[in-house]
C-alpha cells in the first residue's frame, strides 16, 4: 500500500511521456507549482492526483468497519468519481466533466471503491457498474494491469479478484476472451517449488524482470493471500489460530487459489522473522528500510490465513513504529485500522493512538459527530431562546410592577 502512489505516478508518466521527449529538454519553470485544490468530501490534505479515490475508499472501509457512518458527503463525493462506463481513474478534480479516451483509467482504484460502497451498502447499481467494467479490461493472460491495455502483474490482478469476491463474483468464474480464469492469472505469478533461493517458494511477484525472472514481492505477496482466499480487505478475527506454514514441495494435484494462499502467508511470516517486519529498498536508497505499509497488508494476510499468532510480532512492531508514517495519511490510518480489526486489537488503543479519531480528523465528520454538533448548537439555540423569554418576562414584570406601583401613586394622590 505504502508504494501506491509512486505506483501511480510512474503509470501516470508511461503514458503521459509518449512522443514528449522534446519538452524534457525545456527549461524549468522558475515558479512553484500551484498548491492542490482538496475537494469538500475528501479526505487528506495532500495532493490526490495519484491516490484520490484509493484514500477515500480505504477511509470509507475503515470507518464503517468500525461502525462509524461516514458523512454522506464523503459518500457522495466518491460515487462521483465513477466514470460512466464504470471504471474510477485515481482522482478527477472535475468530476462533472465525462470520462474520455484521456482518462487514464485505474483498477487498483475501481477495485477498492467496490469493496467500499459494497460494504456501505445503497449503491449497487454504482458497484455492479464497476465489477462489469473490471471484467471488461481483463487480460487474455486471465490477469489485470494497473493501466487497462498493459501487461498484467501480480498485485493488481489479486486487489481485483479481491473485489470480484466481494462483490459476490466467483474468481474462477471470471474469464478473459482467450477462456483464462482470474484465478489462472493470478496463479501465474506465484514462485513454485523450484523458485531460488528456496526462501522465496510461495511467494507471489509483481511482473517478470527483463531477464525473465519473477522477483518475489511483499505487496504482490500480501494482495494474493486475501485474492486466494476470496477475501477483501475486511477480515474478522479467526476463530481458529495455526502457525503459517511453507509451501508444500513437492506440489501434489491441481493448483489451487487456497492452497497457494497459503504457501504465500507461510513467506509472509517466515520473512517476518528476521526484523519483525518487512523492509524494502527506496529509491536511493543503500539499505532496506522499514516497510510499514506492507508490513501492515501482510497483517491483515497472515489474520485472514488464520495465523494471527504469525504476525503477533508484526503487529506488535507496527503500534510502536507506524504513527508518524500514517500521520494525517486516510490510506495508512484505515490500513492499521484494519489491522486492528483482523486481530482483535483495539483501533482505538493502538500503540497508546486512536486510530478511529485520527482518521475522522482527515475528513468530513462522520454522521455521529455531525449529529452531536447540530444537537449542540439546537441546544445553545434553545438556551439562548430561553434566556431571551425569560429576559422578555422578567422585563414584563418589571414593567408590570412600575405600572402597579405608578397607578397605586396615582389612586394615593387621588384620595389626598
Amino acid at each position: 500500500m505504502n508504494v501506491r502512489r509512486s505506483a501511480a505516478a510512474l503509470a501516470a508518466s508511461a503514458v503521459l511521456c509518449v512522443g514528449a521527449a522534446p519538452a524534457a529538454l525545456a527549461a524549468p519553470s522558475p515558479s512553484a507549482p500551484p498548491a492542490p485544490v482538496i475537494p469538500s468530501g475528501l479526505f487528506g490534505k495532500k495532493d490526490p492526483t495519484y491516490d484520490g479515490v484509493w484514500r477515500q475508499s480505504f477511509a470509507l472501509l475503515a470507518q464503517h468497519t468500525v461502525g462509524v457512518k461516514p458523512a454522506k458527503e464523503a459518500v457522495d463525493w466518491l460515487v462521483g468519481q465513477q466514470c460512466a462506463g464504470g471504471g474510477f481513474a485515481s482522482f478527477r478534480a472535475d468530476a462533472a466533466a465525462a470520462c474520455d479516451d484521456k482518462t487514464m483509467f485505474d483498477t487498483n482504484a475501481t477495485a477498492m471503491a467496490v469493496q467500499a460502497l459494497k460494504a456501505l451498502g445503497g449503491q449497487d447499481a454504482a458497484v455492479k457498474k464497476s465489477v462489469d467494467w473490471l471484467k471488461s479490461v481483463q487480460n487474455e493472460d486471465g490477469g489485470w494491469a494497473f493501466v487497462p491495455g498493459t501487461p498484467s502483474e501480480g498485485n493488481s490482478t489479486s486487489i481485483v479478484i479481491s473485489a470480484l469476491a466481494v462483490a459476490g463474483e466467483k474468481p474462477a468464474d471470471v474469464k478473459s476472451k482467450a477462456g483464462k480464469s482470474a484465478y489462472e492469472g493470478l496463479l501465474a505469478f506465484q514462485l513454485g517449488c523450484a523458485a531460488e533461493p528456496a526462501a522465496d517458494r510461495g511467494a507471489f511477484g509483481y511482473q517478470a524482470a527483463p531477464d525473465g525472472k519473477l522477483p518475489a514481492n511483499a505487496d504482490a505477496t500480501a494482495a494474493a493471500v486475501l485474492a486466494g482466499l476470496g477475501r477483501g480487505a475486511v477480515v474478522s478475527p479467526a476463530a481458529a489460530d495455526t502457525p503459517a506454514a511453507a509451501l508444500a514441495c513437492p506440489a501434489t494435484g491441481a493448483a489451487d487459489p487456497a492452497a497457494a494462499a497459503q504457501g504465500a502467508a507461510g513467506y509472509l511470516a517466515e520473512t517476518l522473522k528476521k526484523d519483525g517486519h518487512l523492509t524494502a529498498v527506496t529509491p536511493g536508497a543503500d539499505q532496506p528500510t522499514p516497510d510499514t505499509g506492507n508490513t501492515a497488508d501482510a497483517v491483515i494476510a497472515l489474520a485472514a490465513a488464520g495465523h494471527a499468532q504469525s504476525a503477533a510480532g508484526a503487529l506488535e512492531w507496527l503500534k510502536a513504529n507506524s504513527a508518524e508514517w500514517a500521520k494525517d495519511s486516510p490510506a495508512a490510518l484505515g490500513t492499521l485500522v484494519l489491522a486492528a480489526h483482523a486481530t482483535g486489537t483495539d483501533p482505538r488503543s493502538f500503540g497508546g493512538t486512536d486510530l478511529v479519531t485520527a482518521l475522522n480528523a482527515t475528513g468530513p465528520a462522520p454522521k455521529a459527530a455531525q449529529a452531536e454538533a447540530d444537537t449542540s448548537k439546537k441546544s445553545e439555540k434553545s438556551e439562548k431562546s430561553t434566556s431571551n423569554v425569560w429576559w422578555i418576562v422578567g422585563a414584563g414584570l418589571a414593567a408590570g410592577m412600575g405600572i402597579g406601583v405608578l397607578l397605586s401613586g396615582r389612586r394615593k394622590k387621588n384620595q389626598l
